[in-house]
């Protein structure tokens, strides 16, 4: 069956290179995706999947649904679509769509003895927004036993975790006046700002090693001769368990207070999206890694233990999901850079995107195949996220 699926990929590689090429050649910044939302979604519904544009309150994400028989898994995969602000496809977002179509249509014209449901989403803005947070708050992803997605990347591999992330633009209000005439009667909001920042200073001291706190000024609040009325820093708050962060988050807000006490200021605080942990599932790394191997992928690699941020650990922290990172580039070859722009739509890019494709179908046809195993997955999750709540 395996064979028959890769084949079948095989014979549609033109037309994914085309897509892709056309994508990468038409750079769109999140929010703004028409034309490749547009151009996969054609491609799907030309071939018989059923799709709804604008769903999840995103114009440019979608859902695309094959149905064949009752009752079988549900396998959902994911992708996404925008450029970086400036530079384009950098982060070889444009493999991403065409690679899972492949997937999708080849189990669609391949596995037709076996009950199985495919759910592809498109998913806007994650270099930007984090559209997939903005989709989960609206509805999206809860149709789906498991969560699949691919990457272009150094190395051929998938991703043990990632950072949860909270961030937070905080504005302290105070009172303005003379700094040489009349200093008593201001109420420093820079002040109250700088305190902020030692406060995360000390915490740092008891705070678990994987945390990570960041901080910058935004607006002073003016001139040195003049007690600053209003000040507004930015703060970015991490750490690989969302449970252990919303922890930090407390602490960390009790500082923002403590500062606005001390200094007789006010303050407000603006809170971005909020991106969690992956609930890792080794059971699903492996099946993605073992047909990785069975394609002579790239450059495979161990799973990566360090990672940033990322919209899709918000999917991740709901349904159990893997990504496979696919090789492309050299080795050390860093993400967003013109390296990574200069290969977008060379040969190996395009292997990567058939290469890609028939491990997502090849591992889908296993869940499919195997009910057992995804049962294995969905028990393994329950746990592992069960474990992570325990801090």
């Amino acid at each position: 069956m395996k064979d028959n699926i890769f084949a079948y990929i095989d014979s549609i590689q033109a037309e994914i290179h085309d897509m892709a090429d056309y994508i990468f050649d038409n750079p769109e910044i999140g929010f703004g995706e028409h034309k490749a939302a547009e151009r996969l979604t054609n491609y799907l519904d030309k071939n018989g999947f059923r799709v709804e544009c604008g769903i999840g309150g995103l114009e440019t994400a979608f859902r695309a649904v094959y149905e064949n028989g009752e009752g079988g898994p549900s396998i959902g995969m994911l992708c996404e679509y925008d450029a970086l602000i400036n530079i384009g496809h950098a982060c070889a977002h444009h493999m991403q769509g065409p690679s899972i179509v492949a997937a999708a249509i080849a189990l669609k014209n391949t596995v037709m003895n076996l009950p199985y449901k495919l759910v592809i989403y498109g998913t806007p803005a994650e270099e930007t927004s984090g559209g997939k947070i903005i989709m989960l708050k609206n509805g999206c992803f809860k149709d789906i036993d498991i969560a699949l997605m691919m990457h272009g990347s150094p190395t051929t591999t998938t991703d043990v975790k990632c950072m949860a992330l909270s961030s937070f633009a905080v504005t302290f209000k105070g009172k303005s006046a003379h700094a040489a005439i009349e200093p008593e009667m201001g109420r420093s909001a820079l002040d109250a700002l700088l305190l902020a920042f030692h406060g995360i200073e000390c915490l740092r001291e008891h705070v678990k090693e994987d945390t990570r706190m960041h901080y910058t000024v935004t607006n002073a609040g003016g001139p040195d001769n003049v007690v600053p009325g209003i000040a507004t820093g930015t703060f970015a708050l991490r750490s690989y368990n969302r449970k252990y962060l919303d922890h930090v988050v407390d602490r960390f807000k009790n500082i923002i207070k403590g500062a606005a006490l001390m200094t007789g200021t006010r303050y407000d605080i603006l809170e971005d999206n909020a991106f969690d942990s992956k609930i890792p599932v080794i059971k699903l790394n492996d099946l993605l890694m073992e047909n990785a191997r069975l394609v002579n992928a790239p450059a495979i690699k161990p799973a990566r233990e360090k990672t940033g941020s990322t919209d899709f650990g918000n999917v991740m922290y709901n349904v159990p999901g893997s990504c496979i990172r696919i090789a492309f580039v050299d080795e050390k070859t860093a993400a967003h850079s013109q390296e990574y722009l200069d290969a977008g739509k060379t040969e190996k890019a395009h292997e990567a995107e058939v290469l890609a494709a028939k491990i997502l179908a090849a591992s889908s046809y296993d869940i499919i195949a195997n009910k057992v195993l995804l049962e294995e997955i969905k028990e393994e999750f329950k746990n592992t996220k069960a474990a992570m709540s325990d801090f």
